[in-house]
């Protein structure tokens, strides 16, 4: 990987782009050249996905004079796979071969803005957005060539990156392209290929990501190695909330193998040329003395302390109708959630580069755009003279250390002009001091009637907030350890219809009446932000464990009860279709085997899914073993059916592991969990024996993510079907073999 000569980096700083126009161009929010580039312009409502933000076709496409088509996004690759859906949505509609084509990733100096890559939205929006300027552009390709050759438009067609009319004459694409700019606004009357047409769009294509990580090829930010790149480790104390008292900055310059300190404030970072030395050199620094300003942390029963906190309360659904008549018998439960580290299996790393006045930060984090902004105020630099760009990291799931390993580097970079210098958090820095997924609290109370179907719904939520992302200098720890007033923003609550902790708070089921309220707390005893799904994993495992609850206080199979509940057309065939597919039985008698069910639509605007398990807890340990796992789900139109269902297997595995085993340890003083031996993730011994993913494909319908689809339904699944092998309920999570043993 190479900063300066690599093809990727040509084509995005436009050396073989001949699609420019000659006049003026808008600017972007940095102005100048880096506008330019990101073809940012007026805003056009009417046109799908992120295109109605950046409707300006060269924005998302563009064609060199070798027939060479470069495609923009920004969005993020994090493992799930847009990459290869992209490259197939943008080679189909573009009707060009897979090796003609280039993509260009989450860089702030090339891609189009789309903030975040989170919240499953990366194909409602960036796909949606790449598919149909990929329509425009062919239209304009083949409109052009019309009028060269004199003929209708409709009497030509495109193959193969070719204009043709049937009768032998043909075009190639960069013959057209040397005399037509691209930098014109995309219309909303262009349709996209007919599905019979389509070459790519609904096969399966291997995943352009996944032979280096399998081969250990250079495929994340820690692989890169760039010439005269200087290796960091950043010198803090344990966990987040914690300082290090009175440092010996001289010291530490003075420890083997460290070539340069960086101290400004309460910063201070290694660097030297080998990276082994400035491990062993953090090691020793690890018995500095901290302190902890400030109050203690406090500790106890987790709901008594999530129910302690300053709540604001907001309410999110009130539908009432009298109509429906009066409960005759209601139940009630509280669900919990510990705190959650996202795990990353690499620690987070960044690399930056100040040369020419530009620092450059090649970043894992999820929002390159809002992360320059904050970095930049950091600097003191103007935005424009700062450059993000994506590259994978070993591990996402969330806001984790990226955005903060970046800043590291940037402070570490500044200090050593034209030198690239790689900043890597320790593993235990990571887990002292990454954002974690909030601690939650779910109460639910239901009234049935005399025929046991639900006529009152409550369901109140206690969340801290979801989102700490970096959207200014303060955010961000390397600045507020400056000394220079840098502050955090302030907690804020996401609205629905998505939602933070509240996401997924509202039943998709045919409920007369129903009260949803969530209570925001302002106060954050610990460092959190989003991890994978937002609230959705809780509020799925606490409804979906409720409607258990209640089939079961009324004699009802889980499944029919369900479903005498949904009016949804589209949620019943996921759950009919799992529940034909995993042959669906409850319990067999006699032993400590139940299967569990669950279902949700993510965000109820997202993918529709529902999944089956059958598991069995051994009897003198209380393990648990899933032997079977079977998921339906509707993304809508599908692109990459391997793809969908890789993120439907690794959200299974991931909800068994938040679910079943994952916990925050603390004190009054810091987190404890600083290692793997007290967070204690899913180990290959405890994944599931079998998993089976049936995917409902609804071509031409909008597509519907996927990423965090999984979460919610796995883990109420999982609890369900412990507590029918088990009979007894767990509402508390981890679900550990422990505290089964003790329950059953």
């Amino acid at each position: 990987m190479n900063a300066h000569l690599s093809r990727r980096e040509m084509i995005a700083g436009g050396g073989l782009v001949v699609l420019f126009a000659l006049g003026p161009q808008a600017t972007g929010q940095g102005g100048g050249v880096e506008g330019q580039a990101n073809g940012e312009g007026e805003v056009a409502p009417g046109l799908p996905g992120s295109l109605g933000q950046h409707p300006v076709l060269d924005s998302w496409i563009r064609v060199a004079a070798d027939g060479q088509v470069t495609v923009f996004t920004g969005k993020a690759e994090l493992g799930q796979g847009i990459k290869t859906a992209i490259v197939q949505l943008a080679a189909d509609e573009l009707d060009i071969g897979l090796d003609r084509l280039t993509l260009v990733t989450a860089d702030t100096h090339s891609s189009p803005d789309e903030g975040l890559t989170a919240g499953s939205h990366s194909m409602e929006d960036s796909g949606t957005a790449v598919a149909n300027a990929a329509a425009n552009v062919r239209h304009l390709l083949a409109e052009q060539t019309a009028r060269l050759w004199d003929v209708p438009v409709a009497s030509l067609s495109t193959r193969n990156g070719q204009v043709t009319d049937g009768n032998g004459r043909t075009l190639d694409y960069g013959a057209i392209a040397a005399n037509l700019s691209l930098h014109v606004p995309a219309r909303l009357d262009i349709p996209r290929k007919p599905i019979g047409a389509r070459r790519l769009i609904g096969k399966h294509l291997p995943r352009i990501d996944i032979p280096a990580k399998l081969t250990g090829g250079t495929a994340y930010v820690h692989d890169m190695k760039l010439p005269g790149m200087l290796h960091a480790r950043v010198v803090r104390g344990p966990a987040e909330g914690t300082q290090l008292i009175d440092p010996d900055v001289a010291a530490m310059a003075g420890l083997p193998g460290v070539d340069r300190v960086v101290s400004e404030g309460r910063f201070i970072a290694l660097l030297g040329r080998r990276e082994w030395p400035l491990v062993q050199a953090l090691r020793i620094l690890g018995q500095l003395e901290w302190e902890r300003p400030g109050e203690p942390i406090p500790t106890g029963d987790r709901a008594a302390v999530v129910k302690g906190l300053s709540p604001r309360v907001e309410p999110i659904l009130d539908r009432q109708d009298e109509s429906g008549g009066e409960a005759v018998r209601w139940v009630a439960a509280r669900y919990t959630r510990p705190w959650l580290m996202h795990g990353a299996i690499g620690p987070s790393c960044a690399v930056a580069l100040l040369e020419d006045g530009i620092m450059t930060i090649w970043t894992h984090s999820q929002g390159v755009n809002p992360l320059r902004g904050a970095i930049a105020e950091m600097l003191g630099m103007p935005p424009e003279r700062v450059r993000c760009v994506h590259v994978e990291g070993s591990g996402c799931y969330g806001h984790n250390g990226a955005d903060d390993v970046a800043a590291d580097a940037a402070l570490a970079a500044r200090a050593v002009p034209g030198r690239p210098v790689r900043m890597l958090w320790s593993r235990e820095q990571e887990h002292g001091w990454e954002p974690l997924g909030p601690a939650q609290v779910v109460e639910l109370r239901g009234g049935l009637d005399a025929v046991g179907r639900i006529i009152a719904w409550n369901h109140q939520v206690w969340s801290n907030t979801h989102v700490t992302r970096p959207s200014r200098a303060g955010d961000l720890i390397a600045a507020q350890e400056l000394g220079r007033g840098f502050t955090p923003a302030s907690p804020r609550s996401l609205p629905q219809p998505e939602g933070g902790g509240d996401r997924n708070s509202i039943p998709l089921y045919a409920l007369a009446n129903a009260r949803v309220t969530k209570h925001f707390l302002q106060d954050m005893p610990l460092r959190v932000s989003a991890i994978r799904s937002l609230g959705a994993h809780m509020n799925v495992f606490a409804i979906e464990s409720f409607m258990d609850e209640l089939a079961l206080a009324t004699r009802s199979d889980p499944v029919a009860f369900r479903l005498r509940h949904m009016a949804d057309m589209r949620a019943r065939t996921v759950i009919e279709r799992t529940a034909d597919r995993f042959a669906w039985g409850r319990r067999t008698p006699g032993t400590l085997r139940g299967h569990g069910f669950a279902f949700a639509r993510y965000k109820n605007l997202g993918a529709f899914c529902a999944i089956a398990m059958d598991v069995e807890v051994l009897r003198d340990s209380g393990r648990v073993v899933v032997h079977r796992a079977v998921a339906s789900v509707d993304s809508g139109d599908i692109v990459n059916p391997d793809g969908i269902r890789n993120q439907i297997e690794g959200g299974i595995l991931q909800s068994i592991s938040w679910t079943g085993h994952e916990a925050v340890a603390y004190d009054e003083r810091s987190r404890t969990s600083y290692d793997w031996s007290v967070y204690p993730i899913l180990r290959f011994e405890d994944v599931p024996l079998s998993v089976e993913v049936d995917l409902v494909d609804r071509p031409g319908q909008p597509f519907l993510g996927t990423g965090e689809a999984a979460q919610g339904p796995a883990a109420a699944a999982y609890a369900n079907a412990i507590a029918a092998a088990t009979g007894r309920r767990l509402r508390e999570m981890p679900l550990t073999d422990d505290a089964i043993r003790t329950r059953r």
